[in-house]
């Protein structure tokens, strides 16, 4: 007998700008855990409960119906009360809970038995104001003070957190059948239900920041497709690229991811400018990031260049301007992360931005490049290019702390990081032995990221009219790929190292980051089937996907954060170069252990990590605790294992659309409607034909699509 599985998270979450509300299954927050309603990296609410007469109510079903709405179906146990007993689960509580700005919450109550019920409703709301890094940590320090208020002529309830010129706070209005009272802690309501009597209860959230107040929407939620938040989950869907395929897998993987972009929408605003950006992930991510935002730009520019725009906009407004040791920032860093909680305001964490990451600076400028192939706009390069300058320097005053040619990074703050990849944990880097690798560490994937970096400037230099610029930046790309393939590979290892540590010394472990240094190019063709043999073997692929680290290596835990686990976006990234370097076969198999995963998550939904267990041994893939759910750049993995799998290589500048595609038996067709390019839209039909796959232009110029491969 064959089961269906699905594999999810024991929360629900729902998100809209700058809040995020965590909660049990049941949709409330139980005290002395991490949930709770996070607003600008602060927690507003800590405890949210439910009670009839003091008794808890129980789980009958509940889910998200969007990313900003969720219902919850609850029951009663039986309640006893001066007016008689109310027998078990004879009256429901319907709970929905939708946001736009502020909260809007609905609460509706049927006696389904045949007797009257007479209990009181009790809502338990807790604030702590607690910050978001001191959640995470699991050690609270309150600074300021907390105050609240209840005025019963208004039923409203005001909670307010003030640390000198820090505020936090909320206002709770309660509209309801009959009028709230409030004591202990809670808002009670007197219910008086006839046998199939309904009771119903609107709470409305406002949400401040002391300068600025998110009001609740006025309607309820059965009115919230109509609302301003589904509007522009509309709009988002109608305007990004749509697949179409027979395989319901590819489709739902990639529909859902679709979903999960536009539910990690945030709008950020700097200089006067708007920006739309992904939030890294939900609950602990909804923030500014520089290498997770310029990720995401890269994996969804076949579907829309909103984020790639909002990227460069934001990151380069934020580009450093000075050293500051405190927070690792350098003139032309691109930042790390952004928080706006207290501990970031009274600057008791270097997140004012701070700017420990390597590799966001190269990133940026790939990202400009690859935005400007599918735009052609130039435009775009007018508006970012005295970014990109700073960036180059940076790159070569700071990115190479030593002169050797190579970027390494250490961090100089006393709360700094200790690794700056992409796999930024503290125990990410190791020697074979399974000890901390010694800094200054020169990541191999920096030295591609460089790389393409250097080969996408050098082009964009040409086109704006700087030859003598172009052909400098050709000639070091030339050189760093000469020295990156002497130095960083080893013949005895078999392979290209991790990093080189310290001392120059070369670290021979097995990892996923040479996978990055094929999507980059900088790995020597004639060594690529060695490289992808590796990243094949079965102590790196796990069948679920490839791991982070070699499951022979002594520091391999699979439930690890970097030392064993499968990252979706790692893989969709190892896709890319799988394909680049003509691997059509082993891309195809990464996409499908992957997708093939995605299929036993609830809805599809593509978590940040899961465990990297041999799929001999697990025949479900297993989640990581604490992975968040949604995660932009797991959910851009559908968009880059689709573009490995048609080979998309956009030239906008020179007005060519080239395809290389390589479906596999299990994808035998595949359409995508509103592909933007050049300024136009483009509808594909790809079909497999024996071994080889075919494209039709349905609608764009056929002339501007050519099958080759990319580098035809």
């Amino acid at each position: 007998m064959n089961l269906e599985i699905q594999v999810g998270t024991p929360h629900l979450v729902i998100h809209h700008g700058d809040a995020v509300f965590l909660t049990d299954p049941d949709g409330q927050v139980e005290d002395g855990g991490d949930h709770g309603l996070l607003f600008r990296d602060t927690r507003l609410i800590n405890v949210w409960r439910l009670y009839a007469d003091g008794a808890p109510w129980e789980l009958a079903s509940g889910g998200t119906v969007a990313h900003y709405w969720m219902q919850v179906f609850l029951t009663n146990p039986m309640i006893p009360t001066q007016h008689g007993e109310v027998p078990a689960r004879t009256i429901g509580l319907a709970l929905s809970r939708w946001m736009d700005g502020g909260i809007h919450e609905d609460i509706d109550i049927t006696n389904f038995g045949s007797k009257p019920a007479h209990f009181n409703l009790e809502l338990m709301l807790r604030s702590d104001f607690a910050d978001l890094f001191e959640i995470k940590a699991g050690r609270f320090v309150r600074r300021g003070r907390i105050t609240t208020d209840w005025e019963e002529p208004t039923q409203q309830l005001r909670s307010e957190y003030r640390n000198v010129d820090f505020v936090r706070a909320l206002t709770l209005t309660a509209r309801a059948d009959t009028r709230a009272v409030f004591a202990n802690g809670r808002l009670s309501f007197d219910v008086r239900l006839p046998p199939g009597g309904r009771w119903h209860a609107c709470m409305l959230t406002d949400l401040h920041d002391g300068s600025e107040t998110l009001s609740a929407p006025q309607a309820c939620a059965h009115a919230s497709d109509t609302s301003a938040v589904a509007a522009q989950l509309a709009a988002w869907r109608e305007d990004a690229t749509k697949l179409s395929s027979s395989n319901e897998e590819v489709y739902r993987l990639y529909r859902q991811a679709v979903d999960d972009i536009a539910a990690l929408r945030m709008p950020l605003a700097c200089d006067g400018v708007t920006s739309l950006m992904p939030a890294a992930g939900l609950p602990w991510f909804a923030a500014l990031f520089g290498r997770d935002s310029l990720i995401v730009a890269l994996q969804t520019a076949p579907v829309t260049l909103t984020f790639a725009r909002g990227a460069l906009d934001m990151l380069g407004a934020w580009q450093s301007e000075e050293r500051d040791d405190e927070r690792d920032a350098e003139p032309g860093k691109i930042l790390h992360e952004l928080r706006r909680g207290e501990l970031a305001h009274f600057k008791l964490v270097p997140h004012t931005p701070y700017y420990g990451t390597a590799d966001a600076t190269p990133l940026y400028l790939v990202t400009l490049h690859a935005a400007w192939k599918w735009c052609g706009e130039r435009a775009l390069l007018e508006r970012h290019l005295a970014t990109a300058e700073k960036c180059l320097d940076w790159i070569d005053n700071w990115g190479d702390r030593d002169g050797d040619g190579f970027q390494e990074y250490q961090t100089r703050a006393k709360s700094g990081y200790e690794n700056m990849g992409w796999k930024d944990a503290g125990d990410a880097v190791l020697y074979p032995d399974g000890t901390l690798v010694k800094g200054p560490k020169a990541l191999c994937e920096l030295q591609g990221y460089v790389y393409a970096a250097w080969q996408g400037m050098a082009e964009i230099f040409e086109a704006v009219g700087r030859a003598d610029r172009a052909a400098a930046l050709r000639a070091k790309a030339a050189a760093l790929f000469d020295r990156f393939n002497e130095v960083f590979w080893d013949e005895a290892f078999g392979g290209y190292v991790y990093a080189l540590d310290g001392d120059k010394r070369k670290v021979l472990t097995s990892a996923s980051n040479v996978g990055h240094c094929l999507w980059s190019g900088i790995v020597r063709p004639d060594r690529a089937a060695r490289v992808v043999e590796r990243l094949m073997g079965p102590d790196m692929f796990s069948g679920w996907g490839i791991r982070t680290l070699s499951a022979s290596h002594p520091g391999y835990n699979p439930y690890s954060y970097h030392n064993g686990s499968v990252w979706p976006h790692d893989n969709g990234l190892i896709a890319l170069g799988l394909r680049r370097y003509g691997f059509a076969a082993e891309a195809a198999r990464v996409a499908r252990a992957v997708s093939g995963a995605a299929a036993f998550f609830a809805l599809h939904q593509m978590p940040e990590l899961y465990a990297g267990l041999s799929k001999d041994a697990a025949p479900f893939p297993v989640q990581c605790v604490g992975a968040n759910v949604p995660q932009a750049w797991a959910a851009g993995s559908a968009f880059a294992f689709i573009t490995a799998l048609l080979g998309l290589a956009p030239d906008a500048p020179n007005g060519v659309l080239r395809v290389d595609p390589a479906l596999p038996s299990w994808v035998p067709d595949l359409r995508l409607d509103g592909v933007s390019f050049n300024g136009e839209r483009f509808d594909l039909q790809f079909r497999r034909v024996g071994e080889s796959t075919t494209v039709e232009v349905l609608t764009g110029n056929p002339a501007a699509v050519v099958q080759a491969p990319a580098d035809a």
